[in-house]
């Protein structure tokens, strides 16, 4: 048998006492929570459900993607944006908060001070890099393919695999699945193929969750992607690299909801020897704040260059970042950094 062991004996039974003494349980995601941080989420939530009877509040800061809210009890999801009196009341009251996908407190944004003041112990589940909320235990990862992994492990070296349904491994599968690009990335370790083949026990479909995340758009999504790839990208095939820019203007001719732009960071990197890709998208409420996305290959990390330049952070093939700036000067800075990298991204650039 596979060893998927992320715990020492004595963390594992700290964490299944704490779990077993506390009636009152949050399970909370990061802002602008993506497949895998929802996967996370909704597994974790689930495992609590099916294996220890409880009956977690699960809370994220705000919106996320339409084509994630399909996946199995994602009805339970309370948005602190639409519901802050409800969450703050269940931080109140929470002898157990769990934090899964994120490794600061800034993460959940406007949820951040009520997280802050509260008094239960913290428990993190994460994969992103030096991690620094305070917890009782912190289980972080920055090797896996994603949280929905660490999750499944954890679950794993508890115990109870056998007693969860459908509504565990169906989230799970789609966050492992979506943070790895269908894995494309990150995603070259047997231990994540050992955990498929356990949650396909569970009569999961996975072309089917394939096709409700990729293949789910609206006509107009499907425009918007085309319009940006042949209006919008910026190519520098001397260093290898490219951005594009997704405008107001844009949102709005072509109908945007949230998700509709969601993993094209990585279509450039189809293009011969392309690196780096990189996506600025103006926010639709705030005004000169702009959202980064960035996505590389083998050797280069881009989440260097998201703390660099771009107020961020996340994996060396996949990170995010944000400029409170005019998308004129958002463009800029991203033409900086591509000068600034041009030797590691194999050229001089002209950027």
């Amino acid at each position: 048998m596979m060893d998927l062991n992320l715990l020492t004996a004595e963390e594992a039974h700290e964490l299944d006492a704490l779990i077993r003494a506390s009636e009152h349980i949050v399970i909370t995601g990061h802002s602008r929570p993506d497949g895998d941080a929802l996967g996370a989420c909704l597994g974790w939530y689930a495992y609590l459900c099916e294996h220890y009877g409880k009956e977690p509040f699960l809370a994220v800061p705000n919106a996320y993607p339409d084509f994630l809210m399909w996946l199995p009890m994602s009805e339970r999801i309370v948005r602190y944006d639409k519901h802050p009196d409800e969450v703050q009341r269940a931080f109140d009251e929470a002898q157990l908060v769990f934090c899964i996908d994120y490794n600061g407190l800034n993460r959940v944004e406007a949820m951040e001070q009520a997280l802050t003041d509260c008094k239960a112990p913290r428990v993190m589940l994460d994969h992103h890099l030096d991690p620094t909320i305070p917890t009782r235990l912190t289980v972080s990862h920055p090797e896996l393919s994603s949280a929905s992994e660490v999750v499944f492990r954890v679950m794993w070296q508890l115990g109870g695999f056998d007693t969860l349904s459908r509504k565990f491994a169906i989230p799970v599968y789609c966050g492992m699945m979506t943070d790895t690009g269908g894995f494309t990335f990150n995603s070259t370790r047997p231990e994540i193929y050992f955990i498929i083949c356990q949650l396909l026990t569970k009569g999961i479909d996975k072309d089917k969750i394939y096709r409700n995340v990729y293949n789910n758009y609206s006509q107009w999504a499907i425009r918007l992607r085309g319009y940006l790839m042949s209006q919008k990208l910026n190519v520098f095939d001397d260093i290898h690299a490219s951005y594009y820019t997704i405008t107001r203007q844009n949102m709005r001719d072509f109908h945007y909801v949230r998700g509709d732009a969601e993993a094209l960071v990585n279509e450039p990197l189809r293009i011969r020897g392309m690196k780096v890709s990189v996506s600025l998208r103006e926010d639709d409420r705030v005004d000169n704040k702009i959202w980064v996305s960035l996505r590389s290959v083998d050797d280069f990390s881009v989440e260097d260059m998201a703390r660099r330049f771009f107020n961020g952070g996340g994996h060396f093939n996949a990170s995010g970042g944000y400029l409170d700036c005019s998308m004129d000067e958002a463009e800029k800075i991203t033409r900086e950094a591509f000068r600034y990298y041009a030797d590691a991204l194999g050229g001089r650039s002209g950027a």
